[in-house]
């Protein structure tokens, strides 16, 4: 079959390069694909999320199914809008998408279900938020709570960095409106271990561990170098 792979990062590249290994698969598009995925298909002058012209494009070329790699066309229903034209597609629903597209719904869904947790609380106001900050020991940590390209999340080391970081995600809006709303959390000392895995919404397949390593600058230093 054709496949057409959404995004354009590394993700998208490796998932291509397995993808070419298997004898089911003919030919790879990727949507808009970048230097790497050259090598492995034909790039495409389609964005993530041009939903219309990814459905169009699928349609047209009889593509047997539709990869998507990126947060934000998975937050926005790009799946959904794929399953509604009757193309088959890899990824999650909208709905099932959110524990990733919102920080405040995954807590939230984390209490409701037991499951361990740092202790955290959800605000939509700076000035609450700051009130609340004020009364916090440190560090701690402040996340915006919508998608952010993974740069949403700081540790704070003291209440002069944390109002900044605050500021910058709420009245600035460095994350755009991924910062109306923020989550402010516990910080949990150790090493930092995702699991990952398949699942059809019945079975599942588990990948190996993997780990992030968040901070960035010399000694572990957050974005703001107050630190």
């Amino acid at each position: 079959m054709k496949v057409l792979i959404i995004g354009s990062g590394g993700r998208e590249h490796a998932i291509g390069w397995k993808l070419l290994k298997s004898p089911k698969v003919s030919k790879l598009y990727f949507a808009p694909g970048n230097g790497g995925t050259l090598e492995l298909g034909e790039n495409l002058d389609i964005n993530v999320l041009e939903f219309e012209k990814i459905a169009d494009f699928a349609k047209k070329n009889k593509i047997g199914l539709v990869v998507v790699g990126p947060d934000d066309p998975l937050a926005l229903g790009l799946v959904d809008y794929l399953y509604k034209k009757r193309i088959k597609a890899f990824g999650p629903t909208k709905k099932a998408a959110e524990i990733e597209s919102s920080k405040a719904f995954a807590k939230k869904l984390m209490k409701e279900e037991r499951i361990p947790t740092a202790k955290w609380e959800v605000f939509n106001d700076f000035k609450n938020a700051l009130k609340f900050l004020k009364k916090q020991n440190f560090p701690i940590v402040i996340k915006a709570s919508g998608l952010a390209l993974g740069k949403g999340v700081t540790v704070v080391k003291n209440l002069k960095q944390g109002e900044q970081i605050l500021k910058e995600i709420m009245i600035d809006k460095i994350f755009g409106k991924a910062g109306n709303e923020v989550v402010i959390e516990e910080f949990l000392k150790g090493r930092e271990v995702s699991i990952h895995l398949f699942s059809d919404g019945r079975n599942f397949s588990i990948f190996p561990p993997s780990e992030d390593h968040k901070p960035i600058f010399d000694k572990d230093c957050c974005p703001t170098r107050l630190c």
